[in-house]
């Protein structure tokens, strides 16, 4: 019987997150102030009390979701077989699996977040879900556009969302309803992750990434670029840097740790959203959400 760790991305975050563990827990307290400090502002305010307009900023947001992740995790006391994040979990997932410390982890993740907003800034962009369609059709669609949209986060079977420049990414939603998707709605979100428009954002944070030390993680990490394992920290800086234009491969993630005997699934941060996403890759997954003790 092997038990993963999953860990949520951006947009699972929620006003109160991680409160039960900052008020409960000494270690996890002593944590979120050693944060307080490595952010240089006191993101326990935003994550306990903020407005969620204030939680919504990426630079709040990327940390404040990574930090109730993986205080939960050492919590817990958590001992995975495998681990995975969607997006900016993965970052989580290298923390807990052993792959980054947790200072280094907060500081790649900050840096994501500040270069991701700056390449919002830079090149306008938007993402949209596509429901009810094949993975194949969609990307057909893609590819049949003037201008920037990629498939981003393959998120389950029946559900993809895409990414790029706003025009592209709303003609790509027009043919997407005219070859039958039931659903293809723009997202509320400030770019366009997971594209090529984040190539700024990729080219400010490989260098801090190359620098960060990487260890031999616990278990195997199932990256979102190729939706495989890995244990060698060459490879895992390599995939991490590649992570910022390319796309989530999510579904092939969870169809390739139930391939390899994973037989039990933890989401663990803010939200249920991969609880959700597990079940309809594999409706007989055993899966559960942790977001408090």
């Amino acid at each position: 019987m092997k038990h993963a760790y999953v860990f949520p991305g951006q947009g699972a975050q929620a006003v109160g997150m991680g409160k039960d563990l900052y008020d409960n827990v000494p270690e996890a307290k002593a944590l979120f102030e050693q944060a307080n400090e490595i952010l240089g502002f006191r993101i326990t305010d935003i994550m306990f009390a903020g407005t969620d307009e204030e939680l919504k900023q990426t630079r709040v947001t990327q940390p404040a979701v990574f930090l109730h992740s993986v205080i939960m995790a050492k919590a817990l006391g958590v001992k995975p077989d495998a681990v995975a994040g969607h997006s900016l979990g993965e970052f989580s997932a290298l923390v807990v699996s052993g792959a980054l410390s947790f200072e280094d982890g907060l500081k790649l993740v900050s840096k994501r977040a500040m270069a991701m907003q700056a390449a919002c800034e830079q090149q306008p962009g938007t993402m949209a879900a596509v429901l009810g369609l094949k993975d194949s059709q969609v990307e057909e669609i893609c590819a049949s556009i003037d201008g920037v949209v990629v498939a981003a986060n393959y998120n389950c079977p029946g559900q993809l969302v895409i990414s790029g420049a706003v025009e592209a990414v709303e003609a790509a939603c027009v043919k997407a309803k005219e070859a039958g998707a039931r659903r293809a709605l723009r997202l509320p979100v400030g770019g366009a992750f997971h594209s090529p428009l984040m190539e700024p954002a990729k080219q400010e944070l490989e260098k801090a990434i190359e620098e960060a030390p990487f260890q031999t993680p616990t278990c195997p990490i199932y990256q979102n670029v190729a939706a495989k394992p890995y244990t060698d920290p060459a490879a895992i800086k390599a995939n991490l840097i590649a992570q910022l234009t390319a796309p989530v491969r999510w579904t092939y993630i969870v169809e390739q740790m139930l391939g390899d005997g994973v037989t039990e699934f933890t989401e663990l941060g803010p939200g249920a959203v991969l609880q959700g996403l597990i079940r309809k890759v594999d409706a007989q997954a055993t899966v559960e959400s942790k977001s408090t003790l």
